[in-house]
């Protein structure tokens, strides 16, 4: 299961989504990662969670990250849900090089049943036809 949150920056996506993410820890059996591109939220996040900044990574585009997180679930199948705050914060490339990442993300949850939240930066109108359909 995939589910997208859109919203201009500063809308409070990033609260819900860490607040998501706390309320999971006490329902779910598996670990829990939270990728984000700064350190901020890591404060904010029960202790239980594995925090990732990708700053540390060098995750510049797509392949980047599915490789990332292709490695995470090699080492860890007790992953049970993945938020990602800001995705096109953390990677840049075009609409063709994200619908790619999308079908690879959804092959994922569906293989390891894993739950992926992700926050964009963008009003669901302005997203494409790709996205929308994962929005919440």
């Amino acid at each position: 299961m995939i589910q997208v949150f859109c919203g201009k920056r500063g809308s409070g996506k990033s609260k819900r989504l860490i607040s998501m993410a706390n309320e999971s820890v006490n329902k779910v059996k598996g670990n829990i990662v939270y990728i984000d591109d700064d350190k901020r939220p890591m404060l904010e996040l029960d202790r239980r969670i594995r925090f990732v900044a990708t700053d540390d990574f060098n995750l510049t585009n797509y392949n980047n990250i599915y490789g990332f997180l292709c490695g995470m679930l090699s080492k860890d199948y007790d992953i049970e849900a993945i938020f990602i705050d800001g995705l096109f914060n953390i990677v840049s490339g075009n609409a063709s090089d994200a619908a790619h990442l999308f079908l690879e993300l959804e092959k994922l949850s569906t293989k390891f049943d894993l739950k992926i939240y992700i926050n964009i930066n963008s009003e669901c109108e302005e997203v494409p036809d790709f996205i929308k359909k994962y929005a919440a």
